[in-house]
């Protein structure tokens, strides 16, 4: 049964049949033996499966009694026992599936599981989620299920000196986030090539040195990786490689002069007649009057031995940045720098960049200093990350609909586990508008109608800027609330601990859909349970249920609604301009009519968004594949061979 164990990785296989009821049958039989333990004993049993594990003994004879001392340490140490699919999930896990649970489920208590059974091996076990706020929370509460087994934690923190990193690295169980795991394993790549090639100014700048003046690697080999928030990591964030950029120089004055005169031409050109713009594509491209209009702009002297394609060049880039990169959407300007803001998760991308130019072109706009664009030392895809773990597991609430991509891309299979307790949240009809104004107006007045019935609410929007619009309509109306987006990233806990108490407004971009577990307070369930407002179609249908399983959960009552309108970003984003414009005027003639039929429309443009980017993403993973390949033709370096 546990072949996949032996480095047999899983494709179509259910994850999920009788066999796996039936050990979770087996585990349930064993409670009264772990409950008559004492801590020194289920200590002691831990250490007894990890001396069976690294002897050889196969996971099969192990996963009995490896859940079943998970389950009473949780018991014990946290009160929390693993509910029977809770051990289901577990299993699946093992099995090596991206396991889809609702919302309020209880994945981070069921990634104990998997972590343990591989963390007895003594070769580490990974977590890794989408954020550093996620996997120190995880991992300090979980902390104590691991310790009653005799296990050590470590956690992985953007923050955090490499002796640090590599401590953590050496602990049983390691919580992180993707983008850290990905980035210490291209510093330990850079670090091998200098053993190789006997260069030693990059690697002790990455990494250090120990005593006797070697260079220290971080990470072991892989074994075991359960990915957190697995579509967001595995999917969303595919398309964009991994870049350890080589070191910066200072930038010259033609530099910032070509990216400060990009800037300004674009403020004086004109949409249609100087460039036009493809909205799906996201590029602009200069006409003839706007070529003979970027010619005769005065160019700063630092200019004069540039090449007019150069500076063409630059002006598309700034133009791009204009029409296309908006402040409080895709990025926001925090202590005089640039910091991009996930369109998935909603929180700030610290330390993250644009290629190509383009983040230097938007620093231009803003007026803000410009950094210099750098060479690449070292990059990956996050498809090619994480094909280098030989178990690979994850679990999200939003699966199913990718399941196709995954198991292709990630040669995985996709289980559904079944709720605790039946999920009872009621879906109200959806409202569609003539335009945002009308929208917003009906939102402030279904929060209103709710509010005065004592219920939480919860609203969520598709960018910083329009949380913040409604924010100030309902300090307007007299509506007290509070605003979750990536402004307030030190407050999220707090925020989102409130959310479900009695009369509580919450406005939130999506970084209320990840990673979160909204409670309901005393006497909200009479109420109704919360209620969630969708305010837009985001690019992915997944988004969209993360926020609606915001209520709901663990059989909760809840309702949700969605609110669409006729000048949404959806229907261009999917239609492009000039269609979307056309549908629009259509669509027009039939508000108040079936809204159902209406929304089906807005649902076909995100359904053309997210095959855009599936088609994103398989470029993406050809063209790194054609690099990594062209790579380790050019080079004679025995590491690239076995590693680029």
């Amino acid at each position: 049964m546990f072949r996949w164990l032996q480095g047999i990785r899983p494709g179509s296989r259910p994850a999920i049949n009788a066999s796996t009821w039936k050990i979770v049958d087996r585990i349930e039989a064993l409670a009264p033996e772990m409950e008559a333990l004492d801590d020194v004993a289920l200590k002691r049993l831990g250490r007894s499966l990890s001396y069976r594990a690294k002897a050889g003994e196969p996971a099969d004879s192990l996963i009995i009694d490896a859940f079943a001392a998970t389950r009473e340490a949780g018991r014990r140490r946290l009160g929390m026992r693993h509910y029977d699919v809770q051990l289901l999930a577990g299993t699946a896990l093992v099995n090596g599936a991206i396991v889809e649970m609702q919302t309020g489920e209880g994945k981070t208590l069921v990634a104990t599981l998997p972590l343990v059974l591989y963390a007895l091996a003594g070769k580490g076990a990974h977590l890794a989620t989408v954020n550093d706020y996620l996997a120190r929370r995880d991992a300090e509460w979980m902390t104590p299920i691991f310790e009653a087994l005799g296990m050590t934690v470590g956690i992985v923190e953007s923050q955090m000196d490499f002796d640090t990193r590599r401590k953590a690295y050496a602990c049983d169980v390691t919580y992180g986030t993707a983008k850290e795991f990905g980035f210490d394993f291209l510093k330990d790549r850079l670090m091998n090539r200098e053993i190789v090639e006997g260069r030693g100014d990059l690697g002790a700048m990455l990494t250090g040195r120990d005593g006797a003046g070697g260079p220290k690697l971080m990470q072991r080999p892989y074994w075991f990786a359960l990915v957190d928030e697995a579509d967001n990591v595995l999917i969303d964030e595919a398309r964009t490689p991994l870049i350890i950029a080589s070191p910066p120089g200072e930038a010259e004055a033609a530099e910032q002069a070509l990216f400060r005169f990009a800037a300004a031409a674009a403020e004086r050109l004109e949409a249609n007649e100087d460039f036009e713009s493809d909205v799906q594509k996201q590029t602009c491209e200069l006409l003839g009057r706007g070529r003979s209009r970027v010619r005769a702009f005065d160019r700063p002297p630092e200019l004069e031995a540039a090449s007019l394609l150069a500076i063409y060049d630059a002006v598309e880039r700034a133009l791009k940045a204009k029409t296309f990169y908006t402040l409080d959407r895709q990025y926001v300007v925090r202590d005089g720098k640039i910091v991009i803001v996930d369109e998935f998760t909603g929180r700030a991308a610290e330390g993250r960049s644009w290629r190509d130019g383009l983040h230097q072109a938007v620093e231009a706009k803003e007026n803000v200093e410009i950094t210099v664009p750098s060479g690449h030392a070292a990059r990956i895809t996050i498809q090619d990350l994480f094909a280098r773990w030989p178990h690979l597991a994850g679990m999200t609430g939003t699966i199913a609909t990718s399941a196709g991509e995954i198991s292709r891309t990630y040669d995985v299979a996709v289980a559904t586990v079944p709720t605790n307790r039946p999920a009872i949240r009621q879906r109200l009809e959806p409202v569609v508008c003539g335009d945002y104004r009308e929208k917003i107006g009906r939102i402030v007045e279904e929060i209103k109608e709710q509010h005065a019935l004592g219920r939480p609410v919860l609203i969520g929007t598709r960018s910083i800027d329009k949380s913040e619009s409604i924010s100030a309509l309902l300090t307007a109306a007299g509506l007290q609330h509070t605003v979750l987006n990536a402004r307030q990233i030190a407050q999220e806990a707090e925020i989102v601990a409130q959310a479900g108490q009695r009369g509580q407004i919450t406005v939130s971009t999506n970084m209320a859909g990840r990673g979160t577990d909204i409670k309901l307070g005393e006497g909200v369930c009479e109420l109704g349970g919360l209620h969630v407002i969708c305010t837009e179609l985001h690019d992915s249908a997944r988004i969209d249920r993360q926020l609606v399983g915001r209520c709901g959960r663990q059989g909760d009552p809840g309702t949700w609604r969605q609110y669409v309108s006729l000048d949404d970003e959806i229907l261009i984003a999917g239609y492009g301009p000039k269609r979307a414009q056309r549908i629009a005027a259509r669509l027009r003639g039939h508000l108040g009519g079936n809204a159902e039929r209406l929304l089906a429309v807005f649902k076909r443009a995100q359904q053309r968004v997210e095959a855009r980017h599936r088609r994103q993403r398989r470029v993406l993973e050809y063209v790194e594949r054609q690099r990594a390949e062209a790579h380790i033709q050019m080079s004679q370096d025995p590491y690239l061979d076995a590693a680029s």
